[in-house]
């Protein structure tokens, strides 16, 4: 199975946690069919940053957590499968994979 090298941009509390920087570059495997997807990222980057796990997804449901939300190539995939697969641009690390912090408040 092949990799594909990843940038991934992590919201401040996160990076605090897993003293990193604003962007990490990481290798994610493709799935079958030479795709990579928001679970292949999410599960390389849980890997490679136990402290990450439970924080952007639920330890039990692995649903992404209520206040964090997904965007690659300025689209919102949020609510997409998270088998669903990303743009090329991310696959080939020209785009980053974004983990962003929402915004709750009245």
């Amino acid at each position: 199975m092949s990799t594909a090298t990843i940038r991934v941009e992590l919201p401040a509390h996160l990076r605090t946690l897993a003293r990193v920087g604003a962007e990490i570059s990481m290798e994610v495997p493709r799935n079958a069919e030479g795709r990579v997807t928001t679970r292949l990222i999410l599960d390389a980057l849980e890997a490679s940053y136990p402290m990450l796990c439970g924080t952007i997804r639920d330890h039990g449901t692995h649903k992404r957590r209520a206040f964090l939300r997904f965007f690659a190539c300025a689209e919102d995939l949020s609510h997409e499968s998270p088998d669903a697969p990303l743009p090329e641009e991310v696959a080939s690390g020209k785009e980053p994979f974004l983990i962003v912090g929402a915004i709750a408040g009245g």
